[in-house]
């Protein structure tokens, strides 16, 4: 089984920029493997390959809003 590592992150909410910290796990090759708001009142914003943070507070259109105008739309996967 490859190694996994993992890191303390900081990252602002993807909507409002407050910080939250995130324990983030990455594949032995870079890729991102999971991670977890470790911030009272964050959760996880929802994208493929990028760890984000929200703010509980925002409603998920917000926050779907906001990561569509940061990286886009998403694409269809086969």
């Amino acid at each position: 089984m490859p190694e996994r590592t993992s890191r303390n992150e900081t990252h602002g909410c993807i909507v409002c920029g407050k910080l939250h910290q995130l324990l983030v796990v990455y594949e032995a090759d870079g890729r991102l493997f999971d991670f977890k708001v470790m911030s009272e009142g964050g959760r996880k914003a929802a994208h493929p390959t990028r760890p984000l943070a929200a703010c509980e507070k925002h409603a998920a259109a917000e926050v779907e809003a906001a990561v569509k105008r940061v990286y886009g739309e998403r694409e269809e996967e086969d």
